[in-house]
């Protein structure tokens, strides 16, 4: 889902510096929690027109595939022709993200049902307390990049203790995707502070996070699309043994030019 948005964030900048309308397939049907899904566009009707006119021809498809590539030919390519499908995980327009990135976060604010759904937990913070957001990526990450951002509770643990140490009033908020994560690790372990699992779907882990004063996990789209909305200190656990100090944070402009 972050993928997309933030694939979906470069190609939509890239279009309204040039003046052309764009949409995105995925939110046309899929992910529906977001402003854009409500937009001009965004619809089933649509998805299907452009899904079988790029695969019968009717206009041509564009990839962005490598990895660094100079896309000066691929941008000529865009601008001949009216309608066009564009696929790949390859095209960047840092710039022109951040000049539109407030649209984008527009585009991408959640719909009221999300807010709705987690405006109970996250009023459990309490007394005003500092809340961090902690983003656990198992599955996948035990053997993407061989394994070396599957990290373990005990590391987390200590990750948070240490962000306690910075603000001792803090209420934790993880989420994650490991459903066999040992929740009363964490509450036995960090005794004293209120340490909060939000139940939600992908959007609404989203949102908590987005609405956390600092997040930190692996290096991870999710987290980072999190740090977005409004520019929250993200620390990305890249070295489990570094110690955790308020300059390990860093901010959405200059870590999304970095995606591993």
């Amino acid at each position: 889902m972050c993928n997309n948005i933030l694939q979906y964030g470069h190609f939509y900048a890239w279009g309204r510096e040039h003046g052309r309308e764009t949409m995105s397939m995925r939110f046309a049907y899929k992910f529906q929690f977001f402003r854009i899904c409500d937009t001009k566009h965004h619809n089933f009707l649509t998805y299907t027109i452009a899904k079988y006119a790029a695969k019968w021809g009717l206009f041509p498809t564009l990839a962005f595939n490598e990895e660094g590539a100079d896309i000066t030919a691929q941008e000529q390519e865009m601008l001949r022709h009216k309608h066009i499908a564009v696929v790949g995980w390859e095209a960047r327009w840092y710039d022109l993200f951040l000049k539109y990135k407030s649209e984008i976060i527009d585009l991408f604010a959640f719909k009221p049902s999300v807010v709705k759904a987690c405006e109970p937990l996250l009023a459990e913070t309490t007394g005003g307390s500092c809340r961090l957001g902690v983003h656990i990526r198992r599955g996948d990450y035990a053997t993407w990049y061989d394994g070396k951002y599957f990290f373990t509770d005990e590391v987390f643990v200590k990750l948070i203790r240490q962000f306690i140490a910075l603000h001792p009033n803090t209420t934790v908020f993880i989420c994650g995707n490991d459903p066999s994560l040992d929740k009363k690790c964490y509450h036995d372990e960090l005794t004293g502070t209120k340490v909060i699992f939000p139940k939600g779907n992908a959007a609404e882990d989203l949102y908590v996070l987005s609405e956390c004063d600092y997040l930190m996990g692996p290096p991870s789209t999710f987290s980072l699309t999190a740090s977005m909305y409004h520019d929250t200190p993200l620390y990305w656990i890249k070295n489990s043994e570094a110690p955790l100090t308020e300059s390990s944070f860093g901010h959405f402009d200059e870590l999304f030019q970095h995606i591993l």
